[in-house]
């Protein structure tokens, strides 16, 4: 845990730096198509570290992020068999590809709404997305959507709540931290079992 500590309190440091910026975007964008950690991580000091930039910080999130879903489309639609494979292999979710489909052609623009609002790997959506050949303009505009959601909520909760939350997080770093590791690694869990 002291680790990730230390990685929150450079983070919260860095987050005043005038390229932070472009780091919240560069992490958000590849979050969303391959990298393992959420742009959360980041988010969340910048605001704390700025909160009059609050929403202009998720906005950024949240163009970055989609950006960054539609390479994750286009390597399921046209990469799959390669580069997708690898992304979807290295996170033990290869077995569970095949039997997603069902549920995806059932309930997609759900799935995509659910994945992109919570901690789930968005990549592997994003990637299911293009192998299943979901209408890119529907798969973008609700990535729109369950991003902004989550970006905005976080947002406008450290900008309304910003001190006590970080005094929250210093009190609790560790728990909230297990948590937040709960909930991502939870339910990667869960779609092995689907």
């Amino acid at each position: 845990m002291q680790i990730l500590r230390n990685l929150y309190n450079w983070t919260l440091l860095k987050s005043s730096h005038p390229k932070a910026r472009w780091f919240l975007c560069v992490i958000s964008f590849v979050e969303s198509s391959f990298f393992p950690i959420p742009p959360d991580i980041i988010l969340i000091p910048m605001v704390i570290a700025k909160r009059k930039k609050a929403f202009f910080y998720a906005f950024l999130c949240t163009v970055s992020s989609v950006l960054g879903g539609v390479i994750g489309y286009f390597i399921g639609y046209y990469f799959y068999n390669t580069l997708g494979f690898l992304i979807i292999n290295y996170y033990g979710l290869a077995d569970q590809f095949d039997n997603f489909e069902q549920y995806y052609i059932q309930y997609g623009v759900w799935i995509i709404l659910g994945a992109g609002f919570t901690p789930f790997p968005f990549k592997f959506i994003t990637i299911a997305s293009g192998v299943f050949g979901l209408n890119i303009f529907l798969f973008i505009s609700i990535s729109i959507i369950a991003r902004g959601l989550r970006f905005y909520l976080i947002a406008s909760l450290l900008k309304i709540f910003g001190k006590t939350i970080e005094d929250l997080i210093d009190r609790y770093f560790n728990i909230i931290t297990t948590l937040f590791f709960i909930l991502l690694f939870g339910s990667i869990v869960i779609l092995k079992f689907l």
